[in-house]
């Protein structure tokens, strides 16, 4: 099989268009948790720490040295724990609204697949599934029922 072929099939199956559909929306959910994070949790948060913003906090390991007369300009090394508090508050926002989401997925995708349920469509496959499921459980009592009691 050439590779031309396989790409066409792969492209077919819907695989790499369900991928680019997921990078896309993830991309652009990236953007919102960003925006979140910059523009509705941290403004409370550094009021509540008096006008402190995270993002510039940092322990400094070694002092910055401007470039004067004789001495060369030495860069401040620090290490910005600030910036990892922010991260660490956006992985938790992603995490909670994906949990959310799913949570919201899991509870239509039950509605869906119980075939008692006649205000969602079930899928065909989940009925007749159900549906030998019930057979094989009417036909269990009728065996246990026909079967003499010592």
């Amino acid at each position: 099989m050439s590779i031309i072929k396989e790409f066409k099939e792969f492209a077919i199956k819907g695989n790499m268009v369900d991928m680019a559909v997921g990078i896309i929306i993830g991309t652009a959910f990236n953007a919102v948790v960003n925006t979140l994070v910059k523009e509705v949790v941290s403004p409370p948060l550094s009021l509540m720490t008096e006008g402190i913003k995270f993002a510039d906090k940092k322990w400094v390991l070694r002092e910055g040295v401007a470039e004067a007369e004789g001495v060369n300009e030495i860069h401040e090394v620090a290490i910005g724990y600030g910036a990892l508090l922010e991260s660490f508050i956006d992985f938790l926002i992603v995490g909670f609204t994906i949990f959310i989401v799913i949570k919201l997925m899991n509870r239509f995708r039950k509605k869906a697949q119980d075939p008692e349920d006649k205000r969602e469509v079930t899928p065909k496959d989940i009925e007749l599934l159900a549906k030998m499921n019930k057979l094989m459980e009417e036909q269990n009592q009728l065996l246990k029922d026909n079967i003499p009691k010592k």
